[in-house]
């Protein structure tokens, strides 16, 4: 019989723009706020976890995730793991760790992400023995200069791949803040309180069309209204055996299947469709078994093109807003996205739900889970 794997707890940190109310907070702490409150929610003693797995893309190397087992006072043979790639990394945390307990190699992981883009430090490639005078703006994802574009232009290639227009990317961005305001009670029961700032996504505001109009688009349609802002976060889940769920009488979500997967790295931002198909394949589920999804919202014309190629609708689609309402702290996105759709499956009774996101390079990653 094949060993499963239950999410029972989970929390995360509100999501503030670069520079905003967390600036101040080291990634190490940060994350720790996190973690901590996951395990305080079930009365999880520390002591009875086995690893923390982190994502993180932009911080300082080393690796972050023993500085947060070691802050959060976790064994110390809890030897504490980083993983980058990139986007994904959140959502790849909670694979890691479902691959973890069904192969019986752990009983109990503390896994999710931490990104802190105000405290990003800045790289300098050298060449030819002198240091380039302006930091590198972003990392090669391909061997292929000609093949591995700025995320801008990949987004406003899709935009113009699928016929989507600037006002209907800016409708979607709208919705987006719209619902987050509309949820805001909902989804405060998922982020921990940090001194005096409120229990709520700073960047979520009262957009609507006549300020997107006024905006300077970036590239095309692009434009700052409907492209996900640069942000600070953290979310993490408590991944562990039936044994341990049934010990502790928690209520458990499965995570029911998941992959990451490559795709053309020419249009990362597709890179969830592959993803998504082959997570429903695997358990056996048509898209209209799912309740709730969660796709990252880097871009409008990212996620409004992955419901064309998906024929999705768009009702069952962030329903308590997206990233466009909240920011995107890359290392933490994938976590964040998860814990967004355990707190709706858990507040509705139940059900499958889905979330996905890609990442530049052309990967995507799916993870179903189940609250039975």
């Amino acid at each position: 019989m094949v060993k499963d794997a239950y999410i029972i707890s989970y929390a995360r940190t509100p999501v503030a723009p670069r520079n905003g109310a967390l600036k101040d907070i080291d990634i190490y702490t940060l994350g720790a706020l996190a973690a901590s409150a996951c395990l305080a929610k079930v009365g999880m003693e520390p002591a009875r976890i086995d690893d923390i797995v982190v994502g993180n893309v932009l911080g300082p190397g080393g690796n972050p995730g023993r500085v947060i087992s070691l802050q959060l006072g976790l064994p110390k043979n809890a030897p504490g793991m980083t993983i980058d790639r990139q986007c994904t990394s959140g959502l790849d945390a909670i694979l890691l760790a479902k691959a973890l307990i069904t192969s019986n190699v752990a009983e109990a992981l503390l896994v999710g992400g931490v990104e802190s883009y105000s405290q990003r430090p800045k790289v300098y490639l050298k060449r030819n023995g002198e240091y380039d005078r302006e930091p590198i703006d972003q990392a090669p994802f391909t061997p292929w200069p000609k093949q591995d574009p700025d995320m801008v232009l990949a987004a406003n290639e899709l935009a113009k791949k699928y016929s989507l227009s600037k006002e209907c990317q800016d409708l979607w961005s709208i919705e987006s803040h719209k619902k987050a305001r509309k949820n805001s009670d909902t989804v405060s029961g998922e982020i921990v309180s940090i001194g005096d700032i409120p229990r709520k996504d700073q960047f979520t505001r009262r957009l609507t069309m006549e300020t997107c109009k006024k905006i300077v688009p970036i590239c095309g349609t692009i434009t700052p209204a409907n492209t996900s802002v640069a942000a600070d976060g953290a979310a993490f889940v408590l991944v562990v055996s039936e044994k341990v769920a049934n010990e502790l009488q928690s209520p458990k979500v499965r995570i029911a299947s998941g992959l990451t997967i490559g795709d053309d790295p020419t249009m990362p931002g597709l890179a969830t469709v592959p993803a998504i198909k082959e997570a429903l394949k695997r358990e056996g589920l048509m898209q209209d078994s799912i309740i709730y999804f969660e796709i990252m919202e880097a871009f409008s014309a990212q996620v409004l093109a992955c419901l064309k190629e998906l024929d999705l609708d768009s009702e069952r689609v962030n329903v308590g807003g997206g990233s466009l309402a909240r920011g995107h702290p890359i290392g933490a996105s994938g976590a964040i996205l998860a814990v967004r759709l355990l707190q709706e499956l858990i507040n509705n009774n139940g059900g499958f739900g889905l979330a996905s996101i890609p990442s530049a390079g052309g990967i995507g990653t799916a993870i179903i889970l189940e609250k039975e």
